[in-house]
């Protein structure tokens, strides 16, 4: 672990207390992208994580994105798009989910995933893991395999990476707060 690189992120990072509700403690990443040379070595490290390993690159709607491409692209690796319900033309493939209060759908297109390729599912923060255990689900319903997950952010107190423990993946989480 790059010691460095945890200590810049948190003088970086943002905590915003009672946002978007209270109680909630949200953490701000975009000062991040103020720092080029800091976003950088964020793409660095994740992209170090999965070199040789993964055959193409997942992100989550909407902040996964966010470094979820530029992991592709150090890797030379397709990057899939995984959106919210309604998002993406036909065909597609789609995973509902619960939340806290209520439920909610992600979707990916067909196609664009071939069977047996080995997937890195990214985001920006690991929380209660609910989201990301969807988006395994629409990697292997296309056959996929999920070798790896990576965060910038992972919330131990709400135990996100015990219910990726059945995928058999890799987790990477740059900070944990």
């Amino acid at each position: 672990m790059n010691q460095q690189l945890v200590q810049d992120l948190k003088n970086t990072i943002q905590n915003i207390p009672d946002f978007p509700q209270p109680g909630i403690q949200f953490k701000d990443i975009t000062p991040i992208f103020l720092n080029p040379k800091l976003y950088e070595e964020v793409i660095a490290d994740l992209a170090s994580f999965s070199r040789g390993k993964i055959d193409a690159v997942c992100g989550i709607e909407s902040r996964g994105y966010l470094f979820g491409i530029a992991i592709a692209v150090a890797l030379d690796v397709p990057f899939i798009l995984i959106r919210k319900q309604g998002k993406l033309p036909p065909p597609f493939v789609s995973q509902k989910y619960d939340l806290e209060y209520g439920s909610a759908e992600i979707e990916m297109r067909t196609g664009q995933l071939q069977p047996g390729q080995r997937i890195l599912i990214h985001d920006d923060l690991l929380a209660t893991g609910g989201t990301t255990e969807a988006a395994a689900h629409l990697v292997q319903k296309q056959g996929g395999i999920v070798s790896q997950f990576s965060f910038l952010i992972g919330l131990k107190d709400l135990e996100g990476e015990k219910r990726l423990e059945k995928f058999g993946a890799e987790v990477h989480q740059i900070l944990t707060y």
